[in-house]
């Protein structure tokens, strides 16, 4: 057996860079969440545009990072919050739901970030004027 960092396999007889094999794996494993998140990225968006949302790149992934899913009722749940938080002259806004937290850009209808329950627990929310809970 070869000690360097090719390997010989007896039925091709080709040389096996085990490092650039492993390499390749990771490049595939990156691309394929890639994939992922684009395809969740893109989901969103278009259930999202029904109820007049959208989302930051950065509520994007804090979403992906953290699980945290909306359905359409979701959705709908968080575009009436907002529609009460403008009807109160708010700006910034803190929607709370059973499962997540939303920080949300009243105006421009744009979720800034997202919190899980237990993230939530953890922290401080700053830069708020109201809070909706859902």
């Amino acid at each position: 057996m070869n000690t360097g960092q090719q390997l010989r396999i007896n039925c091709h007889q080709k040389p096996v860079d085990l490092i650039e094999l492993s390499q390749r794996q990771n490049r595939i494993q990156s691309e394929k969440k890639a994939l992922g998140a684009s395809f969740r990225e893109m989901f969103s968006k278009e259930m999202a545009a029904s109820c007049k949302l959208s989302f930051s790149r950065h509520a994007h992934e804090r979403m992906y990072s953290r699980g945290i899913e909306l359905s359409e009722e979701g959705l709908n749940g968080i575009a009436a919050a907002i529609d009460k938080a403008q009807s109160k002259g708010s700006k910034e806004t803190l929607i709370l739901t059973d499962e997540a937290a939303f920080v949300v850009s009243v105006d421009n209808r744009t979720i800034i970030t997202a919190f899980g329950r237990d993230n939530l627990r953890q922290g401080v929310v700053t830069s708020i004027d109201s809070a909706v809970i859902v």
